[in-house]
């Protein structure tokens, strides 16, 4: 069985988590939820999200991708995680795809993952993703390599659709 993981944290936006855990769920994936320190958070909207496992000593040869949702507030937070991001450039070294909608692209630029690729996120970050050498892409469901990225939720399904594709 292959196994998924979603990287997350507080104030995450909630339907970017709960969309893909349960759809990944739906097409047989094993999903584990990650967060800091195994502490329950919430995410914007108010969604109490349980965390499976810690972030600490993340192995990438235990997983076969990665989904990084959005919020703006979460990701302040995850992106001075230090160990997260080197877990997300190693993971990335294998060729193994990884799955980021909205600002959850910031977590690939901060792990040095998309130069050179074609890349969507929220339209806010649009610069942070031209400055880290990507071309941005303003479409439902960029594929580059073993990235998958969309700008926003209301393209949920187009983006599950090539995440799954990926993840075969």
């Amino acid at each position: 069985m292959k196994k998924a993981i979603i990287l997350t944290g507080k104030f995450v936006q909630d339907v970017e988590f709960t969309y893909p855990f349960y759809r990944l769920q739906e097409a047989g994936l094993k999903v584990d939820v990650a967060v800091r320190g195994m502490e329950t958070v919430f995410g914007v909207k108010g969604q109490k999200i349980v965390p499976t496992i810690d972030i600490a000593g993340l192995n990438p040869n235990d997983f076969d991708l990665i989904i990084l949702p959005g919020g703006a507030m979460s990701l302040e937070y995850l992106r001075q995680d230090k160990e997260l991001i080197k877990f997300i450039s190693d993971f990335s070294a294998l060729g193994k795809p990884i799955a980021a909608i909205c600002h959850g692209s910031q977590l690939l630029i901060s792990a040095k993952v998309v130069k050179g690729k074609r890349v969507s996120g929220y339209y806010s970050i649009k610069d942070d993703i031209e400055n880290a050498g990507a071309t941005y892409v303003d479409e439902p469901a960029v594929v580059d390599g073993n990235l998958v990225t969309s700008p926003h939720y209301k393209h949920l399904g187009d983006w599950m659709r090539e995440v799954l594709r990926l993840a075969q």
